[in-house]
Formats: C-alpha cells, structure tokens, sequence
C-alpha cells in the first residue's frame, strides 16, 4: 500500500467544497448553504451562449492549439508547445509525478493533499517538510505558490534554484500555481519552464469561478510538455470548456477588474474578522487563513448556521475561509460571527476567578 508520512494514501485526500459532508455534520442547519470552505471565486466568469457544436461534435485540434496559444500568453509561457491543457490539473498531477522515476518526493507543507497522493500513487516515497531547503534532497520536490491554505509565497529566485538543481540530477521541481492570478505576479515561474527540471501547474476553475468546466494546465519543457500531452490522448479537454477557456483567459479587462474586486472583498473578510476578535494570518484574496485556539468552536457555530468553512485534519486549531458571494451571504456571515464573538466572550468571563 502506498504511503505518505506513514499514513495509507487514501487517508490523505481530504477537501472542501463538500455540501453532502456539511449536511451529514449539520443536519440542522437552516438553507441554503453558504460554502466558504473553498478558494473558488464567488463571482464567476459571465456565462455566454455556445455554438451547438460544441456539445455535438468532437472537439477540433485547431480548437485546443487556440487554447493553448491563449494560455501561453496569459500565464506567460514561452510557447504554445509548452502547454497541455486538461480536464482539470488534478488528471495531470499522476503524470506529471510519473515524469520522474520512482523516488524521493518532497511537498512543501502543509498543503493541498493531492500532490502527494499522487505522487505515492506514481510509486514515489512521500514526506511533507516544512523547511524550503529540505526539498533540495528530493528527486521530485512540490510546492504550492502562492500556497494553499496559508498563502506563503516562494520567491522565485529560490526556485530558479530548486529547478537547477533538479535538472542537474535528472529530478523534477513541480510548482503549483493555482492561485497565482491573485498572487505576486513577479514570482510566477512559467516563462522559465523551458531551463528544464520544471512543471507549473495552471488552474482555470479557481479564478474564473468555473470549477465544474473542468481546466487545467500543466507548463513544461517542450518535450515533456509533448509527452504528457500523448499521454492524455485526443479530445482531453471538453469542447464547452476549449470556447470558456479561450474567451475567459483572453479577456484582460475582466481579469484586472476581478482582482481589483477580490482584493476588496478580501480586505472586508479581514474587517469583518477583526470585528469578532480574530486576526487573519494569511491567504489569498481568495481565501483567508487564520488559526485560533477555538478555531473548533467557529467551525462548529458557523456550521450550525449553515455557513461551512474549512477545517484541517493535521492543525485543528487552522480555518480556511472563502469570499461570500453576496450581500445576502455576507449579510449571514456577519450575523453569525457576530453571535459567535458573544459566546466566545461570554465563556472567557465565566471562567475568569
């Protein structure tokens, strides 16, 4: 059986975005749900109409090398060769982990649980490490940048180096880039991929808000890039999600005007936490992070009012919090942690002496 930090592989997926697992736990609660358990956007890319074709016929090749020429100049790869596009990055995270020759694999953690999985599925042995420098040992190093759920950013330069020394040993560095469009742009790493020894992985849903198209990019050398591509086979990717993916990544002007939004949305999340006594220690302005002792408590109280945020297996006293999607959501949110701060200090009076 394979293993990641001693533990079976299957113990290791553990995700938000769960409403059937928010009602078992809170079978009570009133509806609808509001789901601030994931970092997908709330304010989604506009919905538009699609030539019937798109649904009934096979998805054209000419269609998908569009595709890929948009992502190039969007992510700033270097080319369109370096682009496989996917039903979602999680279908290429196996491959790309299958890249590299069973190993040593390395996560930067705490982070997306995936990666891992995968890579232990791929026959590697897995460990977590906290520390950036430990991953200079690995054949196949991973890390989240920005990382989820806490929003630590790598600095570029440290990859770059990571990457070289991978390319010198015949390893590989993977670095997750799904939420880099509401990241330090100047960090990002997929114009470098054609040095060798380098992924970046590209998640369309997350930002565009358009989780169930299904899309998602791995950026790679031109010849690993070509060997995953053959490894996905013809029409990997839906063709509704090949006419999303090119008009949503080509559409500049909504893109700066959501991370305007995002980043206003994010500052209110924080404000609205400061009202309730609790600091944000980081995220994204797609999520925000924040550890706090009874962090079960709010857990336990938001979800009772129907408002799932999430938890952690490996840190209970750690919250990932999303963006509400509306006034109305907002609105509950308030009323909610608002309830839960008088509780909270009712309790610490009570136990005063």
């Amino acid at each position: 059986m394979a293993l990641v930090n001693g533990n079976p592989v299957d113990a290791v997926a553990d995700h938000g975005g769960s409403l059937g697992r928010a009602s078992a736990l809170f079978p009570q609660a009133p509806l609808p749900w509001i789901d601030l358990s994931t970092g997908i956007n709330p304010h989604s890319y506009p919905l538009f109409d699609l030539p019937a074709t798109a649904f009934s016929r096979l998805p054209e090749p000419a269609r998908e090398r569009t595709l890929a020429e948009v992502a190039a100049a969007t992510y700033g790869a270097p080319s369109a060769a370096n682009v496989v596009s996917a039903p979602g990055t999680q279908i290429l995270l196996p491959r790309v982990a299958a890249a590299v020759k069973p190993g040593r694999a390395l996560v930067l953690g705490p982070t997306y649980a995936e990666h891992a999985r995968a890579c232990a599925i791929a026959g590697h042995t897995v460990a977590e490490v906290r520390d950036f420098d430990a991953l200079f040992s690995a054949d196949i190093a991973i890390v989240v940048n920005p990382n989820n759920p806490d929003g630590r950013v790598a600095r570029r330069r440290d990859l770059l180096e990571l990457a070289d020394k991978m390319r010198s040993k015949g390893g590989l560095l993977v670095v997750d880039e799904a939420f880099m469009e509401v990241g330090p742009l100047d960090e990002r790493m997929d114009g470098d991929v054609g040095r060798g020894g380098l992924v970046v992985l590209r998640s369309f849903g997350k930002f565009f808000g358009l989780a169930g198209v299904r899309l998602g990019f791995a950026i790679a050398a031109e010849s690993l890039a070509a060997r995953i591509h053959g490894e996905l086979g013809p029409w990997a990717v839906a063709g509704p999600a090949l006419e999303y993916g090119i008009k949503a990544l080509g559409d500049d002007a909504w893109q700066q005007a959501m991370r305007e939004r995002l980043a206003a949305d994010a500052a209110r999340l924080d404000a609205l936490f400061a009202d309730s006594g609790v600091e944000v220690g980081g995220g994204t302005s797609l999520f925000r992070y924040v550890k706090l002792p009874d962090a079960p408590a709010l857990f336990e109280t938001l979800g009772q009012q129907g408002i799932l945020i999430r938890n952690f297996i490996w840190d209970e006293t750690a919250l990932r919090v999303g963006l509400p999607g509306s006034e109305a959501e907002w609105r509950r949110l308030e009323q909610a942690l608002a309830a839960w701060a008088t509780r909270r200090q009712e309790r610490a009076m009570e136990a005063q002496p």
